[in-house]
């Protein structure tokens, strides 16, 4: 079938196309989020803007003794400005001629678009629907930390921006930057200072302390072994390559931690504070490092209530889609929502959510499958039926 005729056939590819064809580089998402609101406008659905252009739609509860849920996912998309033309291979692969598709996030915005115009002329008892579609979540997450969670009802979230059908993760790593600045109190000649007792080269001390910290998994769960807890080294500076003859001051070294639990973080910081003190007290008054910890995500740990992931997990087998239940080693949207409170003063309890098969994600090859996206919209109403039995 030709693309068109897709889209005249089911309204969720057509939404979707109708989005990925405005093109939606971080911080200028003003055309998209207008669409959005148009869309909402010809079905009198509440949807407005906040202070910094994220998009909100609310269809308000209609049996007030079940709980709201949120729906979140960001508008945009790495890439340029330039016009974004859709097309569909024998596969039933949607791409876009020469770039990025935007399939992440817009196969989430469509998705939950599409729902909220469903649910709004649906007869559905219901304990009410959030949306949110963020601004800059490629380059800065800028629009979901501006969000003001406490102006929401929901306490549980789908983050839609997953890419694989069927996934629901329950817990995801924080990102912290370390940083260690090496000095060293005496440089000097390599050929007439060297055996100074108080001299010592910066680059051999930093490569010193790097071969005692921590690298690789710090921790795994003992069940199924996935990653909790990671240190990965970035990089090492100190001198010039092709300088030989001077006896280094300076050196720097870099690592980043990602961790699912807090407490298995706080742990490998530790470790590192302890490595760092011990060097530091053996070479006092020659050498000292500073140690630095960023926080730049929190960690999305996973919360205490298993109810929701299996309701999930019936919804998708009644679709005939196994499911996949687990955690992730990196950062998403998730990781603010898990760290924020919403008006009733509740903890938020979000999870990452995959409702379509999304490929080469951030390259020229991207696509969606369009088949995967319709299940998951499938999975998606059986799921909230189930939330609000």
């Amino acid at each position: 079938m030709e693309l068109n005729e897709i889209r005249k056939e089911y309204g969720l590819v057509d939404l979707f196309c109708s989005l990925a064809e405005i093109p939606s580089p971080s911080l200028a998402e003003k055309k998209v989020a207008e669409y959005i609101k148009s869309v909402c406008d010809k079905d009198n659905i509440f949807c407005e803007f906040d202070d910094y252009g994220n998009v909100y739609i609310n269809i308000p509860a209609t049996d007030t003794s079940k709980p709201a849920l949120l729906l979140s996912s960001h508008m945009d998309v790495i890439g340029d400005d330039s016009p974004v033309k859709t097309y569909v291979d024998e596969e039933g692969l949607i791409h876009a001629e020469g770039r990025t598709l935007g399939a992440d996030d817009k196969a989430g915005v469509a998705n939950a678009l599409y729902f909220a115009l469903y649910l709004a002329k649906s007869d559905i008892k219901h304990g009410g629907l959030e949306l949110v579609f963020t601004r800059d979540e490629e380059s800065g997450m800028s629009g979901i930390r501006h969000l003001d969670t406490t102006k929401l009802n929901a306490k549980y979230a789908l983050v839609l921006d997953s890419d694989s059908l069927g996934q629901f993760m329950t817990s995801g790593a924080s990102y912290t930057l370390v940083k260690i600045d090496l000095k060293t109190f005496k440089g000097g000649h390599s050929g007439i200072d060297i055996a100074d007792p108080e001299r010592e080269n910066a680059a051999k001390l930093i490569a010193d302390l790097v071969s005692v910290l921590p690298q690789g998994v710090f921790y795994s769960d003992e069940v199924d072994h996935h990653v909790i807890t990671s240190c990965n080294i970035g990089g090492i500076q100190s001198g010039d390559i092709k300088v030989t003859n001077i006896i280094n001051q300076n050196a720097k070294v870099s690592y980043s931690i990602r961790s699912s639990s807090r407490e298995k973080e706080e742990e490998l910081k530790d470790l590192m504070r302890f490595h760092v003190n011990d060097f530091n007290k053996e070479y006092e008054g020659i050498a000292h490092a500073d140690l630095v910890f960023e926080e730049h995500l929190p960690p999305f740990e996973k919360g205490d209530d298993n109810v929701v992931p299996q309701m999930f997990e019936k919804a998708a087998k009644a679709c005939g889609v196994e499911p996949e239940i687990g955690s992730f080693h990196a950062g998403a949207e998730t990781h603010i929502y898990a760290n924020s409170f919403n008006s009733k003063n509740e903890k938020m309890l979000p999870f990452l959510v995959g409702l379509a098969d999304v490929h080469n994600m951030h390259c020229k090859e991207e696509n969606v499958c369009y088949k995967s996206m319709l299940k998951g919209q499938e999975i998606l109403r059986k799921f909230f039926l189930e939330f609000n039995a």
